[in-house]
């Protein structure tokens, strides 16, 4: 154990400064890492690597994703390189998907979604539409099923003729029911969803991902896009994972650089830029409009800082 806990300190250690880690303990390294040479290298690097996820934060699901991710490329690379991160979606056993050679994949969206407006309401979506947003979802919230039907019905028609492509969140079966052009679904709505239903209606899905082990279930159904957060603290929904700060944005963006991407969560004027940066297509924004005296001077202001 002693060697594992060498080799995790060494990674942590060469990453200390990296915005990856949310909660590193203090240390030092000045010898380089230990080679490992028997019949235990595999399992000795992951445990390693696993071991170095969960010193720097990451929640135990994620910490045995990057494990394995970490045996794998230093089987690539043949050494083990603590400066290095995996990135590479063989690292996580992840394939560049072909929509022509996958039957299951959803239907293709724009590769860069732009900034993409989360609005409570039918009448938000209809300023939306108004001040020209490029993507929009409905993200209604209510048990009433008829006043559900009306928004998303509403919400539809908000959209008919503009350039704006809108996205129903949760409420898949009356999406279908109103056409709409896309549906957004968190990972607890897997389960419930029809997919089948959902594809075979043409609509596009894009799947919320708060870390590596929702980012490799979600990349087996193959959807449209895949959203990735909460990047910043938000007060909006109450999430079981922490912020994932800037750090780990950037390297998730470079692991699904294959995916339409939406980066969501707190995101507001003073960070899209640097979020935007990341390679994200897209950046979803909540309260920055919702809460804004001036939504449309807001909306052109946030596409302006994504376009610098």
């Amino acid at each position: 154990m002693g060697l594992i806990r060498e080799l995790a300190d060494h990674i942590v250690t060469a990453h200390r400064s990296s915005d990856m880690s949310l909660a590193i303990p203090t240390f030092s390294i000045s010898n380089p890492p230990p080679r490992i040479d028997n019949e235990h290298t595999s399992d000795q690097y992951e445990l390693a690597g696993t071991l170095a996820a969960i010193q720097m934060g990451f929640i135990e699901a994620d910490a045995k994703v990057l494990g394995k991710a970490w045996t794998r490329m230093v089987h690539h690379d043949g050494e083990f390189n603590p400066t290095k991160w995996p990135h590479r979606p063989e690292h996580f056993d992840l394939l560049p998907w072909t929509r022509n050679m996958n039957s299951n994949a959803f239907p293709e969206c724009p590769k860069h979604l732009g900034l993409y407006a989360v609005m409570p309401d039918a009448d938000w979506v209809k300023r939306m539409v108004d001040a020209e947003v490029p993507t929009v979802q409905l993200r209604f919230k209510s048990d009433d099923k008829a006043a559900i039907r009306q928004q998303v019905m509403q919400s539809v028609a908000a959209v008919k003729g503009s350039k704006t492509l809108l996205f129903i969140n949760d409420f898949w079966q009356e999406a279908v029911e109103a056409g709409a052009y896309g549906v957004h679904l968190g990972q607890e709505d897997m389960a419930s969803a029809d997919l089948t239903t959902i594809r075979a209606a043409g609509l596009r899905l894009g799947l919320s991902t708060h870390g590596y082990a929702e980012m490799v279930y979600a990349d087996r159904f193959c959807p449209s896009y895949i959203a990735m957060g909460a990047v910043f603290p938000t007060m909006l929904k109450k999430m079981v994972t922490a912020p994932q700060g800037l750090g780990r944005l950037y390297q998730y963006a470079k692991l699904l650089s294959h995916y339409p991407l939406v980066a969501i969560g707190g995101i507001d004027e003073s960070s899209i830029h640097a979020v935007k940066q990341s390679g994200v297509g897209s950046v979803a924004v909540v309260r920055a409009i919702t809460s804004s005296a001036d939504p449309n001077a807001t909306v052109k202001r946030l596409q302006e800082l994504m376009r610098d």
